[in-house]
């Protein structure tokens, strides 16, 4: 090749390799510009917080308490970089308690620390949204009519103020009352969330892949007992139905939950917070049984364990098998009870004062009787087999927490084919405190077969009995107890004399 001529293609080929920096130069400055651009155009919290939401989740345990209150204990799968950066944890009770909220790391703990913690709940709405664009351009839309249609017209307006109502500046004029069909919004702000969200600043100097654990207490959530007694036609035996009733107003649903429910009386100060490490305690998986919930004691309280996972959807009610007893041994016993004003004073000498007599059941929540299980409080309703095989409503009754062996009282109502009425016979005053008073207790039955009625007196006071007809019992410092046997369509009176000191 001549020399002139490799000259000039040596020349060439520089020039043309100069113009390819040159252009690639200006690409990377292009496209870092446009990269800060998009950064900027975003929030950081949007784009770069890790976020985890329900479908992280790998377990649920969902405590109940029969006191408007629940501990939930979230386990999830989430991967976090290395350093200290803040982690959005969605899907939370709108009701959850911030004070009780306790995050760690099951996988790693001493490897992932909390720096700080925050409950977000500004919760994105439309109000809020306008409010957080004060001092920003909004669009307006709205619709014109013309030519006999409907045409959608848009206005870029200022949004100087919300103030019961909003103010805008649209051109070079100060508009109020403009009213428009809807709104639209450049961008959602940073700091308006679209569900309840718990935010942790995190220092991660751990695997990137971490199984966490995020405990809280949230309000309303509860739960009752609900019993049914249904007594045989001989009313010496019954069968007892037990059903929880779960409430869920928390605000968040709890999918495949372990479900577990604490009966007693928690102490709670206000506003509602507990004693946290005692609630975090945690019960055995119980082995399968034909009850579908496990009983244990639990620190004072006990502790109902479901068998099975479970879903509770928010603003459910959701009804669950506690026990099922049959034959019961139960027993039917009619009671009259006095009053202690009665031996104060005179009570109508001569008259007659009706009293109702009150129907009782009860029955030994014992082993042996097929129970044996701590009964949580709750309603006990009481049907009765009647002559046509059906069952019928005859009353129901709020019992307490009853351990076992204890025995259960239930009130159904007063009765109607017996009656009692008492008459005061004689009242005597001895001295200043001393008093002397004597009663006759008319019990008449109209039933087809004789009837025992206890009788209780509560007198007060120092007392005996000077005499009386039927055998007396001091049940207790102020209560004396008769046992009056009544025949079929028969009548038995009582005739007893007290005195008093006060």
């Amino acid at each position: 090749m001549p020399p002139r001529i490799a000259k000039i293609l040596g020349t060439t080929i520089l020039v043309i390799g100069l113009l390819m920096l040159l252009v690639a130069a200006n690409f990377a400055v292009k496209a870092a510009a446009a990269q800060h651009d998009g950064s900027q155009d975003q929030p950081a919290s949007k784009t770069s917080h890790p976020t985890t939401t329900e479908k992280d989740q790998t377990d649920l345990s969902v405590t109940v308490y029969n006191s408007n209150l629940a501990l939930v204990r979230d386990v999830r799968r989430i991967h976090l970089p290395s350093g200290t950066l803040p982690l959005r944890f969605e899907d939370v009770a709108a009701t959850i308690n911030p004070a009780t909220v306790h995050f760690r790391s099951l996988t790693d703990p001493a490897k992932l620390n909390v720096v700080e913690q925050n409950y977000e709940y500004d919760l994105l709405d439309p109000q809020k949204l306008l409010q957080k664009y004060v001092g920003r351009e909004v669009t307006l839309v709205r619709p014109e009519q013309e030519g006999g249609s409907t045409k959608w017209t848009e206005t870029k307006a200022l949004l100087l103020a919300d103030n019961n109502g909003p103010v805008w500046k649209i051109g070079d004029e100060i508009v109020t009352g403009m009213s428009a069909d809807s709104y639209r919004f450049p961008e959602l702000p940073g700091n308006l969330y679209s569900r309840p969200t718990l935010v942790w600043m995190l220092d991660n100097r751990g695997a990137e892949s971490q199984r966490v654990e995020a405990s809280y207490l949230a309000s309303n959530m509860n739960w009752s007992a609900d019993y049914v007694l249904t007594v045989g036609r001989d009313e010496k035996a019954g069968d007892l139905d037990g059903w929880v009733t779960l409430t869920n107003n928390s605000g968040a649903s709890y999918d495949n939950a372990n479900l577990q429910l604490v009966a007693g009386e928690i102490h709670q100060v206000a506003p509602a917070s507990t004693e946290y490490t005692a609630l975090m305690m945690k019960a055995e998986a119980a082995s399968a049984a034909p009850r579908q919930f496990q009983q244990e004691n639990f620190s004072e309280y006990h502790l109902y364990t479901l068998g099975r996972r479970t879903s509770i959807q928010n603003n459910e009610s959701k009804q669950i098998s506690l026990l099922t007893a049959t034959a019961v041994p139960v027993e039917k016993y009619l009671t009259v009870e006095g009053e202690q004003y009665y031996y104060r004073s005179p009570q109508s000498i001569g008259n007659a004062i009706p009293q109702p007599v009150k129907v009782y059941y009860r029955f030994k929540n014992e082993e042996k009787a097929g129970l044996g299980m701590p009964l949580p409080a709750g309603t006990v309703r009481v049907y009765q087999a009647d002559s046509k095989g059906g069952v019928q409503f005859v009353g129901e009754d709020r019992i307490n927490h009853t351990p076992k062996d204890e025995t259960l009282r239930i009130y159904v109502g007063n009765a109607f084919d017996v009656v009692c009425e008492r008459k005061q016979m004689d009242y005597k005053k001895i001295a200043n405190n001393v008093h002397e008073m004597e009663y006759a207790i008319t019990l008449r039955n109209h039933k087809d077969a004789p009837v025992t009625v206890e009788v209780r007196e509560p007198i007060g006071g120092d007392w005996e009995v000077l005499n009386s007809n039927y055998k007396w019992t001091k049940l207790d410092a102020t209560t004396l107890g008769f046992q009056i046997p009544v025949d079929k369509d028969g009548t038995s009176t009582l005739d007893y004399r007290v005195r008093v000191k006060w």
